[in-house]
C-alpha cells in the first residue's frame, strides 16, 4: 500500500468535509470547508472529530497497514512468522498514522480559525465546542509524543492561518516534555473551566447533535478529561521533574471525584459506539484490518498471553480467542522464540488460536475505545501502591480485573456477527471471582511492591490486548512489564523490538531544516523521556 508523500505542513492547508452525527443517523454530511464560502464551529468541530475516527474505530488502515507487524507483535498480544527485518516499523504504517494526525490537527487549526472570525457574544455561546476539542487533541497528542517523541505541533497545521504562506508555515519540532507540561497545564486548567460551564439552550441541541464521541454531555467531557490526566500524571510519575507534580495532582483528582469526576463504571466509558452500521460510524474495517482468516498473522494469539490465560482459568478466554480448527478445543499461542518453520508448521496445521471472530473482528458493533473505568482502575491501582495504599490498591487492582471482565461481556453482547463460530458464553461473576483468586493473579498472595506491580501491568496488557494497542505499547515500554522474549534478529542493525518509531520520510523531505534539530535523538533505540526503567 502506497501513502502519499505529504508533509504536516501541507496538512494544514486540507479541510476535510465535517459531518453531522446523531445517535442513529450519521448520513448529513457537509460540503468541503475549503470549497464553501463558510462553515461554522458546529460542524468544524464535527470535522475535526470525524478526521481520526478510523484510528479509533478499528479501522482497515490502522490495524493491517500501521499495527499488524509492529506494535502488536512487539505487544506480544498476536502471534507470527519470525522474519528478517521485523523490528523495524513498515514505513506505510508510520506515513498512515502520521498523516491521519496532522490531517486532525488541521481540521482543529481550522476550527480555531472559525472561531476566532466570531464576535465576542458568538464566541461565548461557543467556547464550549472549542474546549472538549482541545481534550480530544490532546488525547490524540499524547499517542503521537508516546510514538515519535518529538513532534511538530505548537506551530503545525497553521498554512490556512498564515494565508497560504508555505514557507512562513514550516513547523519546528517541539519538545516531548514540554508538550507534556503544556497539555497537563491546560487540562488542568479546563478541568476548573468546565466545572464552570453552562451551555446554552439554543446550543446544547447541536452540541448533542454534532458531538459523537460523548453526545452533548459535559459530564462525560469531563470524566474524559480527568482521566486523561491520570493517564498522562501516571505515565510521568517516574520522570525526576514530574514525580512532586504526578503525586499531588493524582491525589487531588482521586481524593475528590465531586470536583474531578473519572470514568468508574463502564456506563461511563469514553467510546466512540456504533448505533447503525450503515452510516459512517462503524466498525466494518475491523474484519480485513486484523485479516481474521489468520493467513496474514493480524489476529493469531501469541504463546504468552495464551499461556497464561490458559493457565489461570481467565473468564475472558473464550470471549476473546477461538481454538484453533483442528486444535481439538485447545487454546494454543505461537510461540516468538520458536524458529520460523516451527512456528509456520503449527500455523498450517490449524493449531493456533485466534481472536474470537464473533466478538472482535466480525462485530461491527465493536466500539472506538478512548479511555475505559478499568484502565482507570489499573492507574489507580499503581497510583495507590506508589503511595503505599495496599488495601486501595488491592480493591483498585480487583475491581478493574471485574470491569474489564464485563467491558468485553458487554461487546460480545452487541455483536453482529455473523457467518463464524457460535456466541460464546458470558463471564459469570463465580468465574470472575475464582480468577482474582488464582494464584498468579491473586493480590495478597504477591510478597513485594515490585511483585504486585507486576500484577497490575500483566491485567493492563490483558485488558488492552489488541483493543488498545498504542496504550499497551506505551505501558509496556514504561514498566518494562510483563517480560518478553523475543527471537534475536542479528542480519540487522535492528535486533530487538524498538522503543519508538522514527519520523516518517515524507516529513524529513518536506520540513528538513526544523528536522535538523531531532534527527540525533530520531533513533529506533532513543527512549522517551518517561521510559526511565
Amino acid at each position: 500500500m502506497k501513502m502519499k508523500k505529504i508533509s504536516s505542513l501541507i496538512l494544514a492547508g486540507l479541510l476535510l468535509s465535517a459531518v453531522s452525527c446523531k445517535e442513529s443517523d450519521f448520513t448529513d454530511s457537509y460540503a468541503d470547508p475549503s470549497k464553501i464560502a463558510e462553515t461554522t464551529v458546529e460542524k468544524q468541530f464535527t470535522g475535526f472529530l470525524q478526521s481520526t475516527k478510523d484510528y479509533i474505530l478499528p479501522g482497515y488502515t490502522n490495524y493491517f497497514v500501521a499495527l499488524r507487524t509492529s506494535i502488536n507483535h512487539y505487544n506480544q498480544v498476536t502471534g507470527w512468522i519470525n522474519d528478517s527485518g521485523q523490528y523495524i516499523p513498515g514505513s506505510a504504517g508510520t506515513e498512515a498514522v502520521w498523516f491521519n494526525y496532522y490531517n486532525m490537527l488541521a481540521q482543529y487549526r481550522e476550527l480555531q480559525k472559525v472561531y476566532n472570525s466570531k464576535t465576542a457574544t458568538e464566541q461565548a455561546d461557543r467556547k464550549f465546542f472549542m474546549t472538549v476539542a482541545t481534550i480530544y487533541l490532546y488525547d490524540q497528542t499524547e499517542r503521537m509524543i508516546d510514538l515519535f517523541g518529538a513532534i511538530p505541533f505548537t506551530e503545525a497545521g497553521m498554512l490556512s492561518i498564515k494565508g497560504g504562506d508555505y514557507a512562513g508555515s514550516l513547523a519546528k519540532f517541539d519538545d516531548p516534555q514540554a508538550l507534556y507540561t503544556m497539555m497537563l497545564d491546560d487540562l488542568k486548567t479546563i478541568s476548573t473551566e468546565l466545572n464552570s460551564t453552562t451551555i446554552n439552550a439554543g446550543y446544547l441541541k447541536s452540541f448533542q447533535t454534532q458531538d459523537f464521541v460523548n453526545k452533548g454531555d459535559l459530564t462525560a467531557w469531563k470524566r474524559y478529561n480527568n482521566s486523561l490526566r491520570l493517564r498522562m500524571l501516571n505515565r510521568v510519575s517516574a520522570v525526576e521533574t514530574f514525580k512532586s507534580r504526578s503525586a499531588t495532582e493524582m491525589a487531588e483528582i482521586l481524593g475528590n471525584t465531586t470536583t474531578y469526576p473519572i470514568v468508574e463504571t463502564n456506563d461511563q466509558n469514553i467510546q466512540i459506539n456504533v448505533f447503525n452500521i450503515n452510516t459512517d460510524i462503524n466498525s466494518k474495517g475491523f474484519q480485513d484490518g486484523i485479516a481474521s482468516n489468520g493467513s496474514w498473522y493480524g489476529n493469531t494469539a501469541g504463546k504468552k498471553m495464551i499461556d497464561f490465560m490458559n493457565t489461570n482459568a481467565d473468564p475472558r478466554l473464550p470471549i476473546l480467542f477461538e481454538p484453533g480448527a483442528n486444535a481439538a478445543g485447545k487454546y494454543i499461542g505461537i510461540d516468538p522464540t520458536a524458529p520460523a518453520a516451527t512456528q509456520t508448521a503449527l500455523s498450517n496445521a490449524g493449531q493456533v488460536a485466534i481472536y474470537n471472530r464473533y466478538v472482535t473482528s466480525h462485530n461491527q458493533f465493536f466500539p472506538g475505545v478512548i479511555i475505559n473505568t478499568a484502565e482507570v482502575n489499573l492507574i489507580k491501582a499503581e497510583y495507590y501502591l506508589r503511595a503505599g495504599n495496599d488495601a486501595s490498591a488491592k480493591t483498585a487492582y480487583e475491581t478493574a480485573i471485574s470491569q474489564s471482565t464485563k467491558f468485553y461481556n458487554g461487546i460480545l453482547a452487541v455483536s453482529n456477527a455473523t457467518g463464524v463460530n457460535a456466541a460464546p458464553a458470558p463471564a459469570t461473576d463465580a468465574s470472575i471471582a475464582a480468577y482474582i483468586a488464582a494464584d498468579a493473579v491473586n493480590w495478597d498472595k504477591a510478597t513485594s511492591s515490585t511483585a504486585k506491580l507486576a500484577l497490575i501491568a500483566t491485567q493492563k496488557w490483558l485488558h488492552f490486548n489488541l483493543v488498545q494497542p498504542y496504550e499497551n505499547w506505551a505501558e509496556t515500554r514504561r514498566l518494562d512489564l510483563p517480560t518478553f522474549s523475543f527471537q534475536v534478529d542479528n542480519a540487522n542493525n535492528q535486533t530487538l523490538p524498538p522503543v519508538k518509531w522514527t519520523i516518517p520520510s515524507n516529513e524529513i523531505s518536506y520540513n528538513a531544516n526544523n528536522y535538523s534539530s531531532v534527527r540525533d535523538q530520531d533513533k529506533l533505540t532513543t527512549k522517551l523521556f518517561w521510559d526511565v526503567k
